[in-house]
């Protein structure tokens, strides 16, 4: 005879002596609810192992979607693309001659009588004069001007590289969060398993309060926890609307997991390092002021030379001339005037010390910037290099060891082996390598995002 049989268990049956009701309700909890928590515990647990790789979505905002919708909207890209066509525009200009000057003169005018025929020098003059530089000055203007045009359009797409870098990193920061909201709910749903296993156990008489009140505990430190998630979360997503161009509020939807956790190895560091210097466009927009700076200082050597003027001119006279008996004819005049560089020691002299002082400080610029562009390179595959090893750590060691502990005490803990501290204890630990391991692959992700900003290109081995 079971007590399973389904038969009244008031019911006398020979080989058993009469058992009371109640007395038979405690002895089957206790029979069968070790099982029975064993089995929940077992479905809960695998679940919150970790987060589902299940297919995306759509209408989730995917890694690429952000890059794209921060290159079209974001504003500062924006004025940087302004900026350069306004700049395009200079190297005509720059190159161009002054305007010619016209002038219409009325000449050696009687003032008795304001007669025009009266005297014969008077006439009345139409004059065009132009100003024409000294031979290569305007080359040299339309040069700097160039090289200055190159530099602010290395600019923009130095801008554009680094705002890829942000969207990217601004985009895992919110998976982050969303991954470790994930891991916090399917551990807060255990930990209420946990909370109505211990009740039940301490009802029936083989459990102990203070596991119910453990139990309580843990489940308002992970909702504490979830709290603080959220909110960072805001905090992420209103940067990630920032570079978009959106309200800061604007709802984004992520995927359930990311698309891709390769993390690949890297070449050598002196080979990135190498690219960065033929890549890096902030190290081209320092070339390109070095360059420019040159120009200038031709230009000011230059202006120690004289600019010409040419203007020719034609005088209408009216009356007659009474030695020729024929009207008073009309007279042309040329002129020609060159500037004379009499005060170049105080100015041209002087234009060309701080021109030469302007090269200099540019060189030591373009210095400093390759110096801060091989640092930044360096710094980034450390940074890589350290999040990727975590990476690889948690995925063979601390997780797996995690999951076999946790398997292992709840095993002990169906026969009354292990505790159920011991039990809650190990879960804790595991679901906090869940999360130690998103915010591993998050910053490896993001530490290859700036690398790839670094050495000056869009994406680096992805």
């Amino acid at each position: 005879m079971s007590i399973f049989s389904g038969k009244d268990p008031h019911q006398k049956v020979s080989s058993f002596p009469p058992v009371r009701p109640k007395a038979m309700r405690r002895f089957q909890a206790r029979l069968v609810l070790p099982f029975v928590l064993a089995l929940l515990l077992l479905a809960r647990i695998a679940g919150a192992q970790g987060v589902s790789a299940d297919a995306l979505m759509p209408g989730h905002l995917e890694i690429e979607q952000a890059v794209a919708a921060t290159l079209e909207n974001n504003p500062e890209l924006a004025s940087f693309q302004s900026q350069l066509e306004a700049v395009r525009t200079q190297s005509s200009q720059a190159g161009s001659l002054p305007d010619p000057v016209l002038s219409i003169n009325a000449m050696n005018m009687p003032t008795d009588t304001f007669d025009l025929d009266q005297e014969p020098m008077t006439q009345m003059q139409i004059a065009v004069s132009q100003a024409f530089p000294f031979p290569g000055k305007r080359r040299l203007k339309r040069a700097a001007v160039d090289h200055k045009v190159a530099s602010i359009s290395s600019m923009v797409t130095e801008k554009r590289i680094a705002k890829i870098a942000e969207a990217r990193v601004a985009w895992w920061e919110l998976m982050n969060f969303d991954l470790a909201l994930q891991i916090v709910g399917q551990n807060k749903d255990l930990m209420r398993d946990f909370v109505d296993i211990a009740q039940t156990k301490y009802k029936v008489g083989s459990g102990l309060q203070q596991d119910v009140l453990l139990a309580q505990l843990e489940l308002s430190r992970l909702l504490n926890r979830e709290l603080q998630l959220r909110g960072r979360r805001a905090g992420a997503q209103a940067t990630l609307n920032a570079l978009t161009n959106r309200s800061p509020d604007w709802k984004i939807s992520m995927p359930a997991s990311p698309s891709s956790r390769i993390l690949p190895e890297l070449p050598a560091s002196e080979s990135l390092l190498l690219r960065a210097g033929t890549t890096r466009p902030l190290i081209d927009v320092q070339r390109d002021l070095v360059k420019a700076a040159r120009a200038k200082l031709e230009l000011a050597k230059k202006d120690r030379y004289p600019d010409f003027k040419l203007g020719v001119g034609y005088g209408f006279r009216q009356g007659d001339d009474p030695l020729r008996n024929t009207s008073r004819p009309d007279l042309a005049s040329v002129m020609l005037s060159v500037n004379v560089p009499l005060y170049s020691g105080s100015k041209q002299n002087k234009a060309v010390k701080q021109r030469t002082h302007e090269v200099a400080r540019q060189n030591f610029t373009l210095r400093d910037t390759a110096q801060s562009v091989a640092a930044s390179v360096y710094r980034g595959i450390a940074d890589y290099g350290a999040a990727r090893e975590q990476v690889a750590l948690y995925e063979t060691a601390i997780i797996p060891q995690a999951q076999q502990t946790v398997s292992s005490m709840l095993a002990g803990y169906q026969v009354n082996q292990v505790d159920f501290l011991s039990l809650v204890n190990t879960q804790i630990t595991l679901y906090n390598a869940q999360i130690s391991y998103w915010q591993s692959l998050t910053k490896a992700k993001q530490a290859l995002a700036t690398l790839a900003s670094a050495i000056g290109e869009e994406t680096l081995y992805e």
